[in-house]
């Protein structure tokens, strides 16, 4: 497994994570047995990157990597979220929280069901439009000069809060994020307008979740929508897509039988492709799953075959961009 590096001077990690949230719920029932299995067979295969947050479950998937990495935590770099409050009542109704008090309880909450002493990457789980900015970074710069986080990290912020949370950690002299972890796929490209290009002016890694679009980018939906009863997307019709998925699947489709791959493992293989990705974060619940995707690494595509898979989904370029393109060309 190819390692990366995660931020301008971070740890190397595996080119694919391995996202864990299906471990737990929303995929479905889970068997705790096939996923610990699941997750020791990803570590034999070269993934040192897991991913967790203590709200998938809620909590009780922190819990399983706790049994799961006994005897191997040394070898993992370990990644978990907070922010996200789930309702006891309505798991469905949630809302976000930077406060720092909450910041500081969500950490040592995730060090006891993690059982660990620290935490490689602590991520806000999403944006808190209530608490001041400020306040939560500094908790987490906290966090960090106490030892019980390594890096800090942010999941599904707009690109403005981004880059002021960047300029207010650079100028107050705290730990800044080395990671953006946001959705990315071949049919979700929405991060090309402004957040991957921060992402590589600013050095920060990328770490797509969903890459293969909840399921849609294996080839098993169809324009009729016919679709297999047990995919997840069957219970958790997420993230949302747009017609041209289909096409990106016929493309994909043509690449993996000239290549003689799976259409998940080109998918996974474009997004190794794009600039500033660092590690994608494959969602494998079952041992079947998680052999195909590993496959992804070893799919080296063409200029031409990313150009073409590219085309598929090409995104309409907003303003103020076309007008940066057009007073910058032939620079």
């Amino acid at each position: 497994m190819d390692t990366r590096t995660l931020g301008p001077k971070g740890p190397a990690v595996s080119a694919l994570g391995l996202g864990c949230m299906g471990m737990s719920e929303f995929y479905g029932p889970a068997d705790d047995a096939e996923s610990i299995a699941t997750i020791h067979r990803a570590l034999d295969l070269g993934i040192t990157f897991l991913d967790t947050a203590d709200m998938y479950g809620p909590y009780r998937n922190e819990e399983l990597l706790a049994r799961a990495l006994i005897g191997h935590r040394h070898a993992v770099f370990l990644a978990t979220k907070f922010g996200i409050v789930r309702s006891a009542t309505d798991p469905n109704v949630r809302g976000v929280n930077g406060r720092p008090e909450y910041v500081k309880l969500s950490c040592e909450g995730s060090l006891r069901r993690l059982g660990t002493d620290h935490i490689d990457l602590y991520q806000v789980h999403g944006w808190d439009v209530a608490t001041p900015l400020d306040e939560t970074l500094r908790a987490l710069d906290d966090l960090v000069r106490q030892g019980k986080v390594r890096y800090l990290g942010c999941s599904n912020w707009p690109a403005r809060h981004l880059a002021k949370a960047l300029a207010t950690a650079a100028g107050r002299g705290w730990e800044r994020f080395v990671s953006l972890q946001a959705y990315y796929a071949l049919a979700g490209r929405e991060l090309e307008h402004e957040l991957l290009p921060l992402c590589r002016e600013e050095g920060l890694g990328v770490l797509p979740w969903s890459p293969l679009a909840g399921g849609f980018l294996t080839g098993k939906f169809r324009r009729d929508g016919a679709k297999p009863a047990d995919a997840r997307r069957a219970g958790f019709d997420f993230p949302p897509v747009d017609e041209r998925v289909f096409d990106a699947v016929d493309a994909l489709g043509a690449v993996a039988k000239a290549r003689g791959a799976t259409i998940a493992q080109v998918a996974l293989a474009w997004l190794l492709a794009q600039p500033a990705v660092t590690s994608v974060i494959i969602g494998a619940k079952t041992m079947a799953q998680l052999e195909d995707n590993l496959g992804a690494p070893a799919v080296r595509l063409t200029d031409d075959e990313v150009d073409s898979l590219s085309a598929t989904t090409a995104q309409r370029q907003l303003y103020p961009q076309w007008m940066v393109e057009r007073q910058n060309t032939g620079r």
